[in-house]
């Protein structure tokens, strides 16, 4: 049986966290690629992640199913489309298309979401103002993210690294609706399961893909725990405790907001000029955003 979708203050503001953390995660993860290839770069967040959640399981007990059904085939699939997949099909693709066209391709997963939900969730009905609401949302990131997002690098794989990027947000969409419809199971043993299940796919590949790992610096090590303890191990947390509670449209709001912490974070720390279009993109955002949750924001504030 599914999970009524209960989405409550707590609800939105692990979206606002998992936007901040998620696009955040950008500057790191470009300082930390200066010490590491992209495959073990992938491989340590996610096998370091896979082993902090593990001990949070253990010391909890190792709960795991809380009822009777079972479907490990979705959780096979939830550990493969949540974090290994998506990181390498990403970390390939950047390298031949722009970073533009990457935040655009993850904002897509919130469109992705919306007819999967439709058809596969009871609850998660496609209405006319859900879907224009979803529609301004994505129109804001690609403002955000200006013309760029669909200027041709030149590069001679350009075509390959777009699918790549659209792979990977189908990936995260799929897996967000895989997960919902999971049967009764502890969280943090959800989490640490799929991302073990991950770590080891993602080493295998590392290794076949690029050999075995150097020594990383002191520096690439620090950076590396970074990832792997607060936007792996941490946001992956937060994502299933989200995803099971409010269900994956409500969690696929993130996705909007992860382009637009990335441009904000930019101007803050790296001193990246501000642009008008930042400001009408976080209108047209806030109004998808507003559009298409309008129910759960009237229960929530209790108003008419």
């Amino acid at each position: 049986m599914q999970p009524s979708v209960d989405i409550t203050a707590k609800s939105w503001g692990m979206v606002a966290v998992l936007g901040l953390i998620w696009g955040s995660t950008f500057l790191v993860i470009e300082v930390a690629l200066e010490g590491i290839t992209p495959f073990w770069l992938a491989a340590g967040r996610i096998t370091f992640a896979a082993l902090l959640t593990s001990a949070i399981w253990g010391l909890r007990g190792w709960r795991f199913h809380l009822g009777p059904d079972r479907d490990w085939p979705g959780l096979f699939a939830v550990g493969l489309l949540s974090t290994a997949v998506p990181f390498q099909l990403l970390s390939w693709g950047q390298q031949y298309v722009t970073s533009a066209f990457a935040g655009v391709s993850m904002a897509s997963v919130a469109l992705i979401v919306l007819p999967l939900s439709h058809f596969l969730i009871p609850g998660e009905r496609i209405t006319p103002r859900r879907l224009l609401g979803f529609i301004i949302g994505f129109f804001g990131v690609v403002v955000l993210l200006g013309q760029q997002s669909f200027v041709a690098t030149g590069a001679p794989f350009e075509w390959l690294g777009q699918i790549a990027c659209l792979l990977a947000a189908s990936c995260y969409a799929i897996s967000s609706v895989i997960m919902r419809r999971l049967p009764a199971i502890d969280a943090i043993g959800l989490s640490a399961v799929t991302l073990i299940i991950g770590a080891v796919f993602v080493v295998s590949v590392a290794f076949a893909v690029e050999g075995p790992p150097s020594l990383p610096t002191k520096q690439t090590l620090i950076i590396l725990a970074f990832l792997g303890l607060v936007p792996t191990a941490g946001a992956n947390l937060i994502r299933v405790l989200l995803i099971r509670s409010a269900g994956p449209v409500f969690m696929s709001l993130t996705n909007y907001q992860v382009p637009m912490w990335s441009v904000i974070l930019g101007i803050l720390v790296l001193g990246e000029p501000v642009h008008n279009s930042l400001f009408i993109a976080l209108i047209l955002i806030l109004c998808g955003v507003g559009l298409s949750q309008y129910g759960a924001l009237k229960r929530l504030f209790g108003r008419a």
